[in-house]
């Protein structure tokens, strides 16, 4: 084999692990969900949690998910109770939405930690652009929030 088409089947291997590694975050879509220690409804109950949250899947598995949450915690949710929509929840004690994705832009708004806001876009490196529920949207730094 030609050191061409060796770099090629290389490059197509790397690209094919990147796209099977990628994450996947959702959100919760109903106004509060049970998380259990296994993907059954006798499983034990863990935990309840909210609307707009978001996940990361780390499983699927007929009719339920195992996510990790913000805190690194993994768990059990019915996929009925997952969706497609994104969000992000603030990490930081405190987070600004900016007017652009720049330290010394002005801030729209300020909040506080655990707030979730939807996620609508990359942004440039270190940036993600978000609306809040109250209708500011601008840009928030990657660092102060956990979904991306």
């Amino acid at each position: 084999m030609s050191n061409w088409r060796r770099a090629l089947v290389a490059l197509s291997l790397i690209s094919a692990a990147g796209a099977a590694l990628a994450i996947d975050y959702r959100s919760v879509s109903v106004p509060a969900a049970i998380l259990f220690d296994a993907p059954s409804l006798q499983g034990k109950k863990l935990y309840l949690i909210k609307a707009q949250t978001p996940v990361e899947v780390v499983v699927k598995l007929d009719g339920w998910f195992k996510v990790r949450d913000a805190e690194g915690t993994l768990a059990w949710i019915e996929s009925r109770s997952i969706g497609e929509r994104r969000t992000v929840v603030v990490i930081a004690p405190r987070a600004e939405i900016r007017q652009s994705d720049r330290a010394e832009a002005a801030v729209l708004a300020e909040l506080d930690k655990w707030v979730a806001v939807d996620f609508i876009e990359p942004a440039s490196p270190g940036w993600a652009k978000v609306r809040h529920r109250d209708g500011a949207t601008g840009y928030i730094r990657s660092t102060q929030v956990w979904g991306l």
